[in-house]
């Protein structure tokens, strides 16, 4: 799924938010922190990772891909 961007970069608990994968902030946390969330292929653990346009994210099944609006 594509998720539309306005700036030039999302953080990885706002994107999740954003795309609805997630219901809050709490929730982004705790699937970052598990190492449930994969951005590019790699796990990541760090909720302020800046995501720029092209950049693609995984939790659980869904695929998000953040694009330019």
């Amino acid at each position: 799924m594509d998720v539309e961007i306005r700036d030039e970069m999302i953080r990885l608990g706002q994107l999740l938010k954003l795309a609805g994968v997630v219901e809050d902030g709490a929730q982004a946390r705790e699937a970052i922190e598990a190492g449930e969330v994969s951005v590019n292929g790699e796990v990541e653990r760090r909720r302020g990772r800046q995501l720029h346009p092209g950049d693609e994210v995984a939790l659980g099944g869904e695929r998000l891909t953040v694009v330019r609006a």
